[in-house]
């Protein structure tokens, strides 16, 4: 039961970037289109997962134990962005299209404050190893939601009338406000 609260809460109560507002950049940088935002969310899930992972071990074996808490911080940095360089070179001979699509925002995970905000948060919240993978899991699932939503509108703002005054950035930041307020409506759930 635990893990399926953690699962609701991250996905929908606590949206990691609708609620928290961590990611901002590549919410409104990727979602022009829903396949590119789709494979942004497939990205982040990969790296914040095995992030999460990797963090947890370094922080329990060798951060707590050395007492070098000190430098939890740096430390995940480092380890990020050596994940995202192993995701950029994968997605690279993998899907080359996904890559030339997701363009300067692939290595621009490496600085996504929601990959470093999750790993921490996970230690934070003193979860298991279990629980802290359930737990980055679902905010990449949310990360994802959110993204894919906010394209799929932005998509479809684009064939509608919009005043000259409104388009391009001022309406993509009406519509994530209205977007977050939707999510708001969660808020009672959990």
């Amino acid at each position: 039961m635990n893990y399926l609260i953690i699962f609701i809460s991250a996905v929908l109560v606590n949206n990691i970037v609708l609620m928290q507002f961590l990611g901002i950049c590549p919410f409104l940088g990727v979602s022009k289109r829903i396949s590119t935002a789709a494979g942004m969310g497939a990205a982040v899930t990969f790296v914040m997962v095995l992030a999460t992972i990797v963090t947890y071990l370094v922080q329990k074996l060798v951060l707590q134990p050395f007492d070098i808490g000190y430098l939890q911080t740096i430390a995940f940095i480092l380890i990020i962005a050596a994940l995202v360089q192993m995701v950029e070179i994968i997605l690279k001979k993998v899907s080359p299209s996904l890559y030339q699509a997701l363009g300067i925002y692939l290595p621009l995970i490496t600085t996504n404050c929601t990959i470093l905000g999750v790993a921490l948060l996970a230690i934070q919240k003193d979860y298991n190893l279990l629980e802290g993978v359930v737990f980055a899991f679902s905010n990449s699932i949310g990360f994802s939601l959110a993204l894919v939503l906010f394209a799929g509108i932005r998509e479809h703002l684009e064939l509608m009338e919009v005043p000259s005054q409104l388009k391009g950035t001022p309406i993509a930041l009406i519509t994530a406000g209205i977007l977050a307020m939707a999510f708001m409506g969660f808020s009672g759930l959990i």
